[in-house]
């Protein structure tokens, strides 16, 4: 006689050795994602972070003696942390972590010396200082205040910056670094009285007797006064002269070049880097030549690019055409499988438009998480809003479009925050280098679609050229302002106001030095990482650009590093030639270790 409870204890049976054998698998395949997700220096990475954020709110004064020696306390003591562990027997990515942490936090140790030897050359300027902190500090912890004394304590802060303000005028000039330093402290002890006073403020009935009119006339000469802490420092060096540019930099010199080229793992000198820049220069105008036969145009490829120009939509209309654009490039991704893209990422990023002011020194597109897009206003001229439209046209724009958003800055942001996340160590190689890196990639699988589109791309490309050459010669003190933007005219065919715009962003914006190299040369780094992993057939091209993205921002030759398993030595040094040993030989007219 047959009963149900055989099949049902069989069914049992059979389910409770699923659970034993699939869930065990399930949980190691997610320990061993967690695990590829972590390494031995990730918690120092995570509590250095959560440590600098926690002091950073409460010394909010960046400026001030306190708060450079306590940040000097706590990257020593993080440095100790790290030479406790036991580098030989970490992994290749553990080891990258170390190397990066250690690289770092001697960084940020020099810079906050540095900071504090500026400090005391610009003390004089802020005699009042201590009585600030003084009155701050107790803030903090909400001590009782003495209105009146508050009051006469103000009164007398009114009178020291007044004639500190006296002194300070009659210096024809800051150094750029101490004016910037003297504008931060000023406005450090502006941001100290300000908390103070609305601590207090209403609430206490003493001090807002004594205290509003005083403090009123000092936040008053404090504004204006670090106003001219920053009018000083823009002032051009003794003997500096100032071209009709009117663009007041600071050239760094070769050696400073020489040690943030080192800092950023870049192998090559300033000389050899721009010897690589000509020689993809090189390349850009053999292609140039080329598009512009098959206009019609013939070896003048000014006119060609002048016809590109003139492609412009109607003013209103550049959000749609970008769009489409977009749609355009992330088809193609998704066609030849190149990069697996999160549907969240598709979904989430958004437009904005860019201001004019904004846009007088970024005259074209910003990306990321936002899309913003430059293109004429009202308010602009009739030349400034025919430069910002022929500047802007969908050719050109093809070649950045999928740099700001897929698979370029908004993709990398995107996977940053969900991958290796306690990584932080930023550079513009990895950043700006990857999204260039798309634009050659894209290039070499026939993404343009027409002579126009390849004069577009190769505008850009010939900009990032340019870049290095330009902002090189001129921290080499080779060259003035004024002969980059003219460069950028002649040799690129920008907009003046473009090429004004681009080189007012390079000098006087706080971009870094190497900020404007970085695109080019990270691309290359990149580029030659691709011919090494996916041309000798040991990735595809997505296993290739997933690996880079799930490693987060780093070096590149860090990130060469991790996908080769090698093993790092403690004392490593950068040492990665990704262009090649034979600068030092003029060009040969062919492409070396680059594009196609």
């Amino acid at each position: 006689m047959h009963t149900l409870f055989p099949p049902l204890l069989k069914l049992s049976f059979l389910l409770f050795s699923f659970l034993l054998v699939v869930v065990p698998q399930a949980r190691a395949q997610e320990a061993s994602i967690l695990y590829s997700q972590s390494s031995e220096v990730h918690p120092l990475l995570v509590q250095l972070r959560a440590d600098e954020g926690s002091l950073q709110r409460f010394y909010y004064m960046q400026n001030s003696p306190e708060y450079l020696q306590r940040f000097l306390l706590l990257y020593k003591e993080y440095q100790q942390k790290l030479n406790s562990l036991d580098f030989q027997s970490l992994n290749t990515g553990a080891r990258v972590d170390y190397l990066l942490l250690q690289r770092d936090l001697e960084s940020k140790l020099k810079s906050l010396e540095l900071a504090l030897d500026e400090y005391e050359q610009v003390k004089r300027w802020v005699p009042f200082a201590e009585k600030v902190y003084a009155l701050e500090k107790p803030r903090r912890r909400g001590a009782n205040a003495d209105g009146k004394q508050v009051a006469a304590e103000l009164n007398s802060l009114e009178k020291e910056i007044e004639k500190a303000r006296a002194l300070l005028e009659q210096e024809e000039r800051l150094d750029r670094d101490l004016g910037y330093r003297l504008h931060g402290v000023i406005s450090d002890l502006r941001d100290a009285l300000t908390g103070t006073y609305k601590f207090y403020y209403d609430y206490d009935p003493d001090f807002t007797w004594w205290v509003p009119e005083p403090y009123k006339r000092v936040d008053t000469l404090l504004t204006a006064y670090a106003e001219l802490a920053d009018k000083k420092g823009k002032e051009p060096a003794v003997g500096q002269q100032v071209d009709k540019s009117g663009i007041v930099g600071n050239p760094i010199g070769r050696e400073e070049l020489m040690r943030q080229l080192e800092y950023e793992m870049i192998p090559y000198t300033p000389e050899e880097l721009i010897e690589v820049a000509k020689r993809e220069f090189a390349w850009c105008d053999r292609e140039m030549l080329k598009a512009s036969r098959e206009l019609g145009f013939g070896d003048d490829w000014h006119k060609a690019l002048e016809k590109v120009k003139n492609t412009y939509v109607p003013a209103g209309e550049q959000p749609q055409a970008m769009m489409e654009l977009y749609e355009q490039s992330v088809a193609f991704l998704k066609q030849h499988d190149l990069i697996t893209i999160p549907p969240l990422a598709e979904e989430t990023w958004r437009m904005q438009m860019m201001s004019p002011e904004r846009q007088l020194v970024n005259p074209f597109f910003l990306g990321g998480e936002t899309f913003i897009i430059s293109y004429p206003t009202s308010t602009m001229t009739h030349e400034q809003k025919l430069m910002s439209m022929r500047g802007n046209n969908p050719h050109f724009s093809r070649a950045t479009v999928h740099h700001e958003l897929i698979a370029g800055h908004h993709l990398q942001m995107f996977m940053n925050d969900r991958y290796k996340a306690y990584r932080s160590f930023y550079t513009p190689f990895w950043i700006e280098g990857w999204a260039l890196y798309w634009e050659m990639l894209l290039w070499d699988k026939n993404f343009p679609r027409s002579p126009e589109d390849r004069i577009g791309m190769l505008f850009w490309r010939m900009h990032r050229c340019a870049r290095i050459i330009f902002s090189i010669n001129y921290h080499l003190n080779k060259w003035t302002p004024q002969e980059c933007i003219d460069f950028l005219v002649e040799r690129v065919g920008h907009e003046r106001a473009n090429a004004e715009g681009e080189v007012r962003r390079s000098f006087e914006g706080r971009y870094g030095p190497l900020y404007q190299i970085a695109y080019m040369m990270g691309g290359l780094q990149f580029y030659a990482l691709h011919k090494e992993l996916v041309e000798s057939g040991k990735m595809t091209d997505k296993q290739f650009h997933d690996a880079v993205m799930q490693e987060n921002s780093m070096p590149v030759e860090m990130v060469r590093a991790i996908l080769l398993n090698e093993k790092l030595p403690q004392d490593y040094k950068t040492s990665w030639k990704f262009y090649g040993t034979d600068l030092a030989a003029p060009a040969s007219g062919k492409r070396k270790n680059a594009g196609k």
